[in-house]
């Protein structure tokens, strides 16, 4: 149900006004116009333009700006007031049925752990555990807890597997318009930007646009650009506009300023209430322990300590997630999430509603691979509560589509869709050959696109990545990555005979320029 604009628009300024309303912004705003009252500038007859004019020159009505900005890039746009509220967070049917299914089988995945273990789910730390576990809050890493029983819920592996198997039930067996001609795992008719649409949508990345990340344009000498780029940057942050932030890193942020950017887009500003509340969060998690955290540990201890680049934060990701998983504001982003948090059952109450908790209180239950997206992270932020703040900010926005079921233009089975679509239009022979040796190029690129990369592209291409997905507020970047890869590596790709050997050729990602690959494959590709 779309509404006309007119209406549109009222409905999402209302909505926006809802929100922001409860927000600590809102407080602070009214207390600055109180503040302003004693001003002699500010004139009785012209009360609220004074207020208004006031608040524009002491930097609040820009704050305003970014908030509003932040909303509109985080919600989506509003649906119908009669539509219910399961057409905000996924309006195919039957990809909600099949995001609950596979809900489901986490679930059983999980419980049956519990039992096998004779772990409860969550418990009270006795008062010497909790002293014990604060004192090590910077050295949780040092601790080696015998882990071997627990494994992780899932693997991507095993969530590629739901992908290919998901169907619109519309139609007849065998007549699934895109059965007839795709010939890739997806099966489900969802509309994907092919190259023109690609191109002009990330119209900025072409070759005649600057680009940090491009160590030889023809067109402008790369240090004049990343001088004249480290001089507008600089501006865009003593100007703290969000919306100008977004467009400025399309072209790559300056290794000093992409901390600060990011943070502008996200509109993260670290406030001391932000601090105390990831206090509260590790409090939290030093008074509980739950099931999750021995997932998490495991999960670190299988990614990211093994990692050349990342092994030096472990300690971090083990503080940003337990508190991630304690979070219950991330509860809000199932609204626009086809997933349902997790309920669990005060023991002897199960199915009494009123007994029942979310589990975790996030109600995100984390996969093989889950740390991998905090990480990167790690490199820009060293203040535990602002990496804490962009990592769920950046989850709320992004990654929870990576590892969900809908039909949205960022969601995984869409980046999967785009990423066959583009090999098999554009690197026909090189598609067919894989799927004749029974290596569809998927069951490789499922596994990145997932990760959103981190962990196999070498830290400095990452972030230039993550550049583009803030600047884009989109994830299809993900998907033609990961059609560039292949179209790089296609001449030693077309004489491989088996999955493995096409594996190997595709192994190791650490070499490879991310800004040239995309470059040459939607630009310089022939379409």
């Amino acid at each position: 149900m779309m509404l006309d604009q007119d209406s549109g628009l009222s409905l999402a300024i209302a909505h926006i006004v809802q929100r922001l309303k409860g927000s600590s912004l809102h407080s602070q705003l009214e207390r600055q116009a109180r503040v302003s009252l004693h001003k002699p500038e500010i004139k009785l007859e012209s009360l609220k333009e004074d207020i208004k004019e006031f608040l524009k020159e002491s930097g609040w009505e820009k704050k305003l700006q970014n908030a509003v900005y932040s909303e509109l890039n985080v919600f989506p746009s509003p649906c119908h007031p009669a539509a219910p509220p399961e057409q905000m967070k996924e309006p195919l049917a039957y990809m909600r049925k099949a995001q609950g299914s596979w809900e489901k089988r986490i679930l059983k995945s999980l419980n049956s752990m519990c039992t096998e273990l004779s772990i409860p789910l969550a418990r009270k730390r006795p008062i010497s555990e909790q002293k014990e576990l604060l004192n090590k809050w910077n050295e949780m890493g040092t601790d080696e807890p015998d882990l071997s029983l627990f494994r992780p819920v899932y693997a991507p592996k095993d969530f590629l597997e739901v992908l290919m198997n998901l169907r619109n039930p519309n139609y007849e067996n065998g007549d699934q318009p895109s059965s007839r001609n795709h010939l890739g795992l997806i099966q489900v008719p969802l509309k994907v930007k092919d190259i023109p649409e690609l191109k002009e949508y990330f119209g900025e990345l072409g070759l005649n646009t600057g680009q940090l990340g491009i160590d030889d344009s023809a067109q402008v000498p790369p240090e004049l650009f990343e001088n004249e780029h480290l001089r507008i940057g600089q501006k865009v942050l003593t100007e703290q506009d969000s919306a100008a932030a977004q467009q400025y890193v399309r072209q790559g942020c300056p290794t000093a300023l992409r901390a600060e950017l990011w943070a502008l887009i996200l509109n993260i500003s670290n406030q001391p209430e932000d601090i105390l509340y990831y206090e509260q969060l590790k409090s939290n998690v030093i008074q509980h322990d739950l099931l999750v955290d021995s997932l998490i540990y495991k999960d670190v201890k299988l990614t990211a300590s093994n990692d050349d680049y990342y092994f030096v934060f472990e300690d971090y990701l083990y503080q940003v997630l337990f508190c991630f998983s304690r979070d219950t504001s991330v509860l809000e982003h199932f609204t626009y999430s086809s997933a349902t948090p997790p309920k669990s059952y005060i023991r002897g109450k199960l199915g009494m509603e009123e007994y029942a908790v979310f589990y975790p209180p996030s109600g995100v239950i984390p996969f093989h691979g889950f740390s991998m997206y905090v990480a990167p992270l790690c490199f820009l932020y060293h203040e535990p509560s602002k990496l804490y703040q962009i990592f769920r900010e950046m989850y709320v926005r992004f990654f929870f589509r990576l590892h969900s079921i809908s039909s949205h233009p960022s969601g995984i089975v869409s980046l999967c869709l785009l990423f066959e679509t583009l090999l098999q239009t554009h690197l026909p022979q090189l598609f067919y050959h894989l799927r004749e040796i029974g290596a569809q190029p998927l069951r490789i690129s499922f596994k990145w696109m997932v990760r959103a990369f981190s962990g196999y592209l070498a830290t400095d291409q990452l972030l230039l990545l993550w550049d583009r997905i803030l600047g884009y507020n989109s994830l299809e970047i993900l998907a033609v990555l990961a059609a560039a890869v292949f179209a790089f590596r296609a001449v030693n790709l077309m004489e491989v005979t088996s999955l493995a050997a096409a594996e190997a050729v595709l192994a190791d990602l650490s070499t490879l320029k991310v800004m040239p690959l995309l470059q040459i494959f939607l630009f310089a590709t022939v379409t």
